[in-house]
Formats: structure tokens, sequence, C-alpha cells
């Protein structure tokens, strides 16, 4: 299935290590749609607290390109290539489905979020029905003997809130 030059689609790339906020800055003043997932946390000193950003995923900014703006990303000093599947040849798309899903949750969730790249075992499908992630779809899981919901993102891995089974319904 050949791909219309002008299609954008979803990619990760990976850049040098703390290199994600400068490429993202880079990425808008070139007008190309990135999203670096990030999280506001406090962090507490001896001293005193501050709020920071944390990078959610190290060394890694999605980007929402066409073919010609791809090869633009990797001309960037700090992106070092994109992630590629083993077995294929091109770049790995990510649905926009999950992209959404995955901003979504990071946009609205009132607890820490977790990436992690093992892949879990499928789980019951679950819609959210109270609290600021309402409407959002994943699956229930337990990570250390808590609920959580999962957002998958194919092949990357899975981002992961803590929730109450009670916030949350069966699907189907």
């Amino acid at each position: 299935m050949e791909q219309k030059k002008s299609e954008r689609r979803w990619l990760a790339a990976y850049v040098k290590m703390h290199h994600e906020k400068k490429v993202r800055d880079r990425l808008t003043d070139i007008g190309i749609e990135s999203f670096l997932p990030l999280q506001t946390e406090v962090r507490q000193w001896s001293d005193r607290k501050k709020t920071v950003e944390r990078v959610l995923i190290s060394m890694m900014i999605f980007v929402k390109v066409d073919r010609e703006e791809q090869l633009r990303v990797l001309q960037l000093p700090a992106v070092l290539r994109y992630m590629v599947l083993r077995g294929e040849h091109g770049p790995t798309e990510i649905p926009d489905k999950q992209m959404e899903r995955f901003r979504f949750m990071l946009d609205y969730s009132d607890s820490t979020i977790s990436f992690n790249t093992t892949d879990l075992q499928p789980g019951e499908q679950v819609l959210v029905i109270k609290g600021a992630l309402k409407g959002l779809t994943g699956e229930l899981i337990n990570v250390d003997g808590k609920s959580s919901i999962a957002i998958r993102i194919e092949r990357l891995g899975c981002a992961t809130v803590e929730m109450s089974a009670g916030m949350v319904e069966r699907i189907g």
C-alpha cells in the first residue's frame, strides 16, 4: 500500500540523552508537529520543593510527518533515528487512535503515569466512567496489586495510571 506524499503519520524518533525538550522546541520552530510526553511533578530537596517537568519516555519524541518532513527531522543534530521494528524496513507508524488516547491520558490524569516497555498480558477492555479521565478506553490491569488502566502503544509499550476499579466499567 503506497502512501501519498502529503499524508502525515505518527513516528517515534530516538534523540540524544537529555535533548528531548530541545528537539521539541526546534521542531516547533521549523513547523513540524511533535509530541513529547511530559509529566509535571514536585521534587523535594532538603531545603526546598520544586515543580519540574519529567520526560515520560527518555530519548524519544513523537512526530507527525509526511515523507518530506520525515527527512527534515533526521537532519536535526540531536535526532538519532526513527524506531524501526525488527524485520521491517521503514519507520514504525503509530496509529492515530493510540496517540490520541495516550495524549488524553497525559493531559487529564491527576495521578502519576508510568511507561512500561514490557508487553503486558491483555486484560479486560474498560471505559473510565468517573473522574478526570472519563471517556478514556483501555485495559484494566493489576500492577503490584493495584488496579491501573493501560493504554497500549503497539510494539512500543504501555502507559499506565493507577485507578480504582470503581471508576471503570467493562466494555462489551
